[in-house]
């Protein structure tokens, strides 16, 4: 047996039963009698069995009709639930954009402008994952995310890549603490301060785990009093004499303005990075995504031009 009935069938079947012969349940469904007819004879057909008893004063269904009945019923509701649900999906649907990227790019330097592309564009929603710059170029590449904020030091062939901002990382500590002596003014080793109490984001983050890996390259163990899950969180208790910390020079300063720490300069050539945009390419992008990164590439623009400096886009 095949059976194989579309919602025109069931719909014409319930209206024949409702309205008590062909023609009418034809014309209720908007078919001519021949098509409804030859609608009905086909279903029977595929059941091998009669569906309705027909005589003078109409149809009535058959034990298999009524089976037939409350089946229908239940599919046609179903498939109306399946239209309303899709129509409210319509109305409501949001574009969606996900981005990945380092800790600097994530933390630092990404919300302000994508608040204000979100404030501007409502039907747009974003993810945003923290990761490091290798495993988010990778990210890219295998299409799981659509942005990616790298560093300019991995390799990204395959991807075109645009100036985002440029970088410089500096170490954090307590106002008063012995390096700041060490220091004198100068430029200090990102290694002088492995054998410091640490205070460090969490375990996964791009920019912790980066220091950490280094340290261990060079024979130390960081020794984290703490882990927190953000930058904030970081100078405060660092403030409180807690650890130190490396952060966004930009992110340091700013909180060296109200708070009772001090930002060391580090002389390290690889703590002063441009991090990029990279996608696999502008063109292919939906408008939303594209739009997302020229207010990005604008923004970066704004802030070189302040500091006299260019920089263009380009492909790996």
């Amino acid at each position: 047996m095949s059976v194989d009935f579309d919602l025109t069938d069931l719909r014409l079947f319930l209206h024949v039963l409702e309205t008590g012969s062909i023609t009418a349940g034809a014309r209720a469904a908007h078919l001519s009698l021949a098509a409804g007819s030859a609608r009905v004879l086909g279903m029977e057909q595929a059941l091998t069995t009669p569906l309705l008893t027909r005589g003078r004063r109409g149809v009535l269904p058959t034990a298999a009709g009524l089976a037939l009945v409350q089946h229908a019923r239940t599919v046609l509701q179903q498939a109306e639930q399946l239209r309303l649900d899709l129509e409210e999906h319509a109305r409501s649907r949001k574009h969606h954009i996900a981005l990945i990227g380092t800790s600097a790019a994530i933390r630092e330097y990404l919300p302000d402008a994508l608040g204000d592309f979100l404030a501007q564009h409502p039907l747009v929603n974003v993810s945003v994952a923290e990761a490091a710059s290798e495993e988010s170029v990778q990210a890219v590449l295998v299409g799981s995310a659509d942005i990616a904020f790298v560093t300019e030091r991995p390799a990204i062939q395959g991807l075109e890549f645009y100036p985002f901002v440029v970088n410089r990382f500096a170490l954090v500590v307590p106002r008063g603490h012995p390096l700041v002596q060490d220091a004198c003014g100068r430029v200090i080793s990102e290694a002088l301060a492995d054998g410091c109490d640490v205070v460090g984001l969490p375990e996964g983050s791009a920019l912790q785990d980066t220091w950490e890996a280094r340290a261990a390259g060079r024979g130390a163990a960081l020794n984290y009093r703490v882990r927190v899950p953000g930058f904030d969180a970081q100078l405060r208790l660092i403030e409180r004499g807690v650890g130190v910390a490396i952060l966004p020079e930009d992110t340091a300063q700013r909180g060296a303005r109200t708070m009772a720490i001090e930002v060391l300069t580090l002389s390290d050539p690889y703590l002063l990075r441009r991090l990029l945009i990279c996608v696999q390419r502008l063109s292919a992008l939906p408008p939303y995504t594209q739009s997302l990164i020229e207010q990005l590439c604008t923004a970066h623009r704004a802030s070189l031009a302040g500091a006299g400096q260019t920089d263009r886009p380009g492909t790996a």
